[in-house]
């Protein structure tokens, strides 16, 4: 019994703070400013998470991550579907590996 009331306290630890902003956000006014600033945070955080990723991939070819890096950069550039710029860098992937 003991676990499922850790597991239900748990819960409520990460709901809350994803909750509350949805249940404020439109009383909230900020200024454009802010609004851009706070829109760009989900893009800065998945690229820092990426980046590492790209950079070790392969250690022997370090040139199949940096080509499907390069090549998801520019797919997203041109605003592509994020399904087309995943299957876009996955082949480029492939290509570099299978080349080189």
């Amino acid at each position: 019994m003991n676990i499922y009331i850790l597991i239900f306290l748990m819960m409520l630890v990460t709901y809350i703070p994803r909750a509350l902003p949805a249940l404020t956000s439109e009383k909230i006014r900020l200024s454009a400013y802010w609004e851009k600033f706070l829109g760009l945070i989900p893009y800065t955080a998945i690229a820092a998470l990426v980046f590492p990723g790209i950079l070790s991939v392969d250690h022997v070819r370090p040139a199949v991550g940096i080509a499907g890096g390069i090549t998801a950069v520019a797919a997203a550039w041109f605003k592509l579907p994020v399904f087309a710029v995943v299957a876009l860098s996955v082949a480029a992937e492939l290509l570099i590996y299978l080349v080189v």
